[in-house]
């Protein structure tokens, strides 16, 4: 199934004809941490994205998300591709964070039980693919060329102090189980908290933060 195009280029065209609490709503929880955790399609344009984006950041990463509130809209019409997401409150905490994940879904594309994990963070990509292989999910490291593998520089998830960081895409039947089993997004979460944390004492002990 091909993707109809987005309809704004970019999250600046999308404001002037988009109202803020209408049609879209911004939720940042800024917690002073070096993790952010970015959900840019949340609400009804990637459903359960925020959701699973705020079982990560677990009132310990700080937090963004982008909502679509209306749910009759198509997926496109609030959908701002990730290399052309400029909505500053999210690209200024991006850019003070030293580890940044973001947090998609993505259509079965033949493969409806794995994560897909991505971006240029290639050492954190391969611990969050362990961590949640370990805990019983199914993912997959995404490699550049291959699609949806956030592999670009000017993906909002590349954009944070090191100008490298991690995509998860989520099919959406995984994202439908862990919304409606807390038990197993607590688990997803964790996983994920337990690669992220396993990264920042190694960057900490290199000083790379």
């Amino acid at each position: 199934m091909t993707r109809s195009p987005d309809r704004y280029s970019s999250f600046s065209a999308l404001r002037e004809q988009e109202t803020e609490g209408v049609d879209y709503r911004i939720h940042v929880e800024d917690r002073s941490s070096h993790v952010a955790v970015i959900a840019p399609h949340g609400g009804f344009i990637e459903p359960a994205t925020f959701e699973i984006a705020l079982a990560i950041a677990d009132e310990r990463y700080s937090l963004h998300c982008f909502e679509g509130l209306d749910a009759a809209r198509l997926h496109h019409e609030l959908h701002v591709t990730s290399e052309n997401f400029d909505e500053p409150a999210a690209l200024s905490l991006v850019a003070n964070s030293s580890i940044v994940v973001a947090v998609h879904g993505r259509t079965d594309r033949g493969d409806p039980e794995s994560s897909w994990i991505g971006g240029l963070d290639l050492s954190l990509r391969d611990l969050i693919v362990d961590a949640l292989r370990r805990d019983g999910f199914a993912a997959v490291a995404r490699k550049k060329g291959e699609s949806l593998a956030g592999a670009s520089a000017g993906n909002i998830c590349n954009r944070g102090k090191r100008q490298a960081g991690v995509q998860l895409e989520i099919p959406r039947g995984v994202r439908d189980v862990l919304t409606s089993d807390a038990k197993k997004l607590t688990q997803y979460a964790a996983a994920i908290r337990g690669a992220i944390d396993e990264f920042s004492r190694a960057l900490s002990a290199g000083e790379g933060l």
